[in-house]
């Protein structure tokens, strides 16, 4: 199956280039291109790709808006957002995951990898480069904004109870998932099959009401089941 993929990004030449690169591939295709936050929501809902490549910065309405937008309408609940910047800072990441998005990726990556960002965010999976270090990650996210703001405590609460709704084991396969291990490293931990952890992620996104395996990250995070390691 071909994956269909949205180019947001304000400057031509880099979508011109990504458009290249991404149509190379037998199976992917660039379904369209936006350069504001505000055309790229329009266009997902007129052609509803799989993924979309969002730069974080741009005039008028930016990334991080329009991935809200998109991970608010549920008839928008199959589109995967991998957010792309210049600028690798940790606060750009939590609030890019807050946001909806699947993963997070510097313009300075490989072409190879940014492939494998498309094919891995359109399989449900969580995307964050390596400069995204889980340490920080997790610090930001139980002690930033959305912890402790206005609404926070409230939003944490609202997770915890959601958290009730899981399996002692799914809990588990959660706090592993969090910890960045993939359902081969949660199989040979626990012991299982990796088709069976794949059924309990599965059964805690749901149950969970998340889009993929980085809003389980968040959900982990601020919902206090995982406790950040500060290094």
């Amino acid at each position: 199956m071909t994956i269909r993929v949205l180019l947001v990004d304000d400057q031509t030449l880099l979508r011109s280039a990504f458009r290249v690169l991404v149509d190379s591939e037998d199976d992917m295709q660039v379904v369209g291109e936006a350069s504001d936050g505000a055309e790229a929501v329009r266009l997902v809902r007129e052609l509803t790709p799989d993924v979309v490549l969002m730069d974080i910065r741009m005039p008028g309405t930016d990334g991080l808006t329009a991935t809200r937008e998109i991970s608010a309408d549920p008839a928008l609940d199959g589109v995967r957002v991998v957010m792309l910047t210049t600028f690798e800072v940790d606060e750009y990441v939590v609030e890019s995951l807050r946001a909806g998005a699947s993963g997070f990726l510097g313009k300075g990556a490989e072409p190879g990898e940014l492939l494998s960002a498309i094919r891995v965010a359109d399989a449900g999976e969580a995307l964050l480069s390596p400069a995204a270090t889980k340490g920080l990650i997790a610090t930001f996210l139980a002690q930033g904004p959305a912890g402790d703001g206005p609404g926070g405590t409230g939003r944490r609460a609202a997770d915890a109870e959601r958290l009730a709704a899981l399996t002692g084991r799914e809990r588990e396969v959660l706090v592993l998932v969090a910890g960045g291990l993939s359902n081969d490293e949660i199989a040979e931990r626990l012991v299982v099959s990796p088709l069976t952890v794949k059924t309990h992620v599965n059964r805690a996104m749901a149950k969970l009401r998340a889009r993929d395996r980085a809003q389980l990250v968040v959900i982990a995070y601020e919902s206090g089941l995982v406790r950040p390691r500060v290094e």
